[in-house]
This record gives C-alpha cells, sequence and structure tokens, in this order.
C-alpha cells in the first residue's frame, strides 16, 4: 500500500545565513508533486521486513526508510537539483510479492518522470522491486543489457518456497532467463563464512561476478577498480543497491546480520565514487537496504546510510554542479 510523504519527518536545524549557503536538507525537500515537476532525485521508502523474517534474520527494517529521513534531516544541502520525497510503500497482510509488484510500477514512474530513485529500506527484498520497475521502462524498447552491482555480505541467490530478503537476485536471474535477458549480477564484499558453498556453485553457475571482502583492501583496490570498470563496461543501464550488512558491525551495528569483518566504510565511498565515474549516465536507481533501527546503537547505522544517501546523490548529480568561487558565484 502506497503512503504519501510524511513531512513531519523532515525537521532539522536552520542557520540564518544570507544567500541561501547554509541549507540543510529539511529545507530543501519537497513532497513529490502529481506531475509536471523538474527532474530530480525522489526518495521512495519501502517499509517491509517481511523477507527478513522470512529469511529468519532479525525484524525492525520496515521502521528503516523513516529513521534514515530523520538522519538526513539536518544534513547539509550541496547541490541544485530538486529532491523530492515520495513517500513509502507499506505491505499488506504481509504479502511481500503484491508489495514488490506496486514497487516496480512505482520505479518505473519515476523514471519514466524523469527522476532518479534513490530507494530507502527495509529488507534487502527491496532489489527484485527495484530491477523490475528498471527492466519495465524497457518494454517498448530495445532490448538493453541491465547491469546490477550490490555491495553485500551475501550472494542473496538462495532458492526457497517463497520470496525473502535472501532470494532476491535469484529471482531476478529467473525473471531474466524467462524474458531472455542477460543475468549480469556484481557482488562486492562476499564474505566466505556467511555464504555456503551451495551459494558460492550457484553463484558460479549463473555466471556471477563477485569479490570477497578479504579481497577488498587499500593496497588491492585497483584490481577492484579494473574489475568494476570492465563489468560495467558491458552494460547498458546500471542498478546500485547497498546492503548495509556489508560495512563493519562497529559502523553498522543496526542490520539485521552484523558483519565481523566487513568493508571499510572509506573504500565503500571510494568504490561508489569509481562505479558513478565510469558508469555515467547508464547508473539509472540506487537503493539501501537493512537498516534496523530497533539494532542501532546511538543512530550510528542511521547517520551511516544518510551520509552513503549523500554521496550517491552528489555523486549521481555531479554533472549538474557548477564550479563557484569562495564568495559562492559561478565561474
Amino acid at each position: 500500500m502506497y503512503h504519501t510523504a510524511d513531512m513531519n519527518l523532515w525537521r532539522g536545524r536552520t542557520d540564518f545565513e544570507s544567500g541561501g549557503r547554509a541549507l540543510r536538507w529539511h529545507q530543501v525537500v519537497t513532497p513529490l508533486p502529481q506531475g509536471g515537476e523538474a527532474p530530480g532525485v525522489a526518495l521512495l521508502g519501502v517499509c517491509s521486513d517481511e523477507g527478513v523474517k522470512r529469511n529468519q534474520g532479525r525484524s525492525g527494517a520496515r521502521k528503516g526508510p523513516d529513521a534514515i529521513r530523520q538522519a538526513l534531516a539536518g544534513q547539509a544541502w550541496h547541490l541544485r537539483r530538486p529532491l523530492y520525497d515520495a513517500g513509502n510503500l507499506v505491505p499488506e497482510n504481509d504479502d511481500l510479492e503484491a508489495l514488490q509488484q506496486e514497487q516496480a510500477d512505482l520505479v518505473a514512474e519515476l523514471l519514466a518522470r524523469g527522476h532518479f530513485p534513490l530507494l530507502l529500506g527495509g529488507g534487502h527484498e527491496i532489489a527484485f522491486g527495484s530491477y523490475l520497475g528498471l527492466v519495465r521502462t524497457l518494454e517498448n524498447a530495445a532490448p538493453a543489457h541491465v547491469g546490477i552491482i550490490n555491495f553485500d555480505l551475501h550472494f542473496d541467490l538462495r532458492f526457497g518456497p517463497v520470496a525473502s530478503s535472501g532470494t532476491p537476485f535469484r529471482q531476478i536471474a529467473d525473471d531474466c532467463q524467462a524474458s531472455g535477458r542477460d543475468f549480469s549480477y556484481f557482488c562486492v564484499g562476499v564474505s566466505e563464512p556467511a555464504n555456503t558453498v551451495a551459494l558460492f556453485e550457484r553463484a558460479a553457475a549463473l555466471g556471477v561476478d563477485y569479490l570477497k571482502d578479504e579481497e577488498l583492501t587499500f593496497w588491492t583496490v585497483s584490481t577492484a577498480e579494473q574489475r568494476l570498470q570492465e563489468f560495467i563496461d558491458r552494460c547498458e543501464l546500471l542498478y546500485l543497491t547497498i546492503d548495509l550488512d556489508v560495512l563493519p558491525a562497529a559502523v553498522a551495528p543496526g542490520v539485521s546480520a552484523p558483519a565481523p569483518r566487513g568493508l571499510p566504510l572509506e573504500l565503500l565511498e571510494h568504490l561508489l565514487c569509481c562505479i558513478r565515474r565510469h558508469a555515467g549516465d547508464r547508473l539509472k536507481l540506487a537503493d539501501i537496504a537493512e537498516y534496523n533501527p530497533e539494532l542501532d546503537i546511538d543512530g550510528r547505522t542511521a547517520r551511516v546510510a544518510a551520509r552513503l544517501c549523500h554521496l550517491l546523490v552528489r555523486e549521481i548529480l555531479a554533472k549538474d554542479q557548477h564550479s563557484t568561487n569562495d564568495k559562492g558565484e559561478e565561474e
């Protein structure tokens, strides 16, 4: 079920400085209009942890989108494109499958209206609806090679009788097979102890590209950059998803499955900037999944999620920014 934006969540400090030089997210964001608006970034929450519960994880991620919004509200705003709150999706009667289809429709609509959808989760079941939304925009167009980059501790390629937070990329693989599309999936940060031999074998059978967490260090980052660039070069469109459990537990404790090692935040940010640099306009949407405020410590994970949103928005819109001099005037 769709719920329009709750603008009461967007509260924060106001600095009374001249020239609009001290704006924060809560002063810039507006509810998504019915139509006719300028293209911008559209935040869409998916308030579901039904997939996490089905996957025997710790529930609470359904509260994640609004908690991330509250963390975003007080952040400084450095961009010029519009920012819209597109509201929330909430499952009815724990019907995850219907929610994923409704999510796909909304993502497709946002893309058709020229926006960059940035989705906030919610469990990682969010990924299937995001992907479906992107490919639905292609139904009347020539086939395009769609690539998925997932920063995650887990492959999320499980089989099961029902959809869950552990199945979205297997569901995407099935959809690709049914529609005749290539399944192009790169999972960054995979933990060997967190994925069974069967999952590694399934990844190999499906042709999944991946980098283990132990392969991702600052002294081997050039290899990761090269692997990502080679993957991106094969794709015409890209979907980026970040499962917050890819980060170390000390950095992101508020997730269903905290990582004992994880990918350092600094390295994640560096790789995100590399992806944006190589992908350009091919990057069409992104989401952040698995934030669970009920398990967070002092809002630590919410702040990390908000920082990642800032980075994604900055990098996505980098081509629209103009350099400024010290007085804030365009050069």
